[in-house]
């Protein structure tokens, strides 16, 4: 499924107007945008996906639109998708990236560190934005 071009287009200005840098990468035929190296939000189909901590987890479930996040059939605790309705507005939208980036700096990197000879790239297509 392809990912909305609008709304990746929206979180882009959220984190230009935050002044917050981040990196895109499609993944799983969405597109998910990295902060520290760590994911932080993404897009899958018209929902917004949002890495947020584990201890709001339930909290934000009860939120409108909020949904967990399934991956081969079981959710993800500290991940939610929010449907399209729950981001209608650029305010609905920044409050879902605002859980994501005050959680960023605890979050888990997945990516590996400290290897010597950087490792080629996947298929993945990465874009940086600032």
């Amino acid at each position: 499924m392809a990912f909305d071009e609008k709304l990746a287009s929206r979180v882009r200005d959220v984190f230009a107007v935050k002044a917050i840098s981040a990196e895109e990468e499609r993944m799983m035929g969405g597109l998910c945008f990295m902060v520290n190296d760590k994911m932080c939000v993404g897009i899958d189909g018209d929902k917004l996906m949002v890495r947020l901590d584990p201890a709001i987890y339930e909290e934000c479930l009860q939120e409108p639109g909020c949904v967990p996040m399934e991956f081969t059939g079981r959710p993800m605790r500290g991940f939610v998708l929010v449907q399209s309705e729950a981001t209608r507005t650029k305010g609905m939208l920044s409050v879902w990236i605002d859980k994501a980036l005050e959680f960023n700096p605890r979050a888990k990197s997945s990516r590996a560190k400290n290897s010597s000879t950087p490792k080629p790239r996947s298929s993945k297509t990465k874009k940086k934005i600032t």
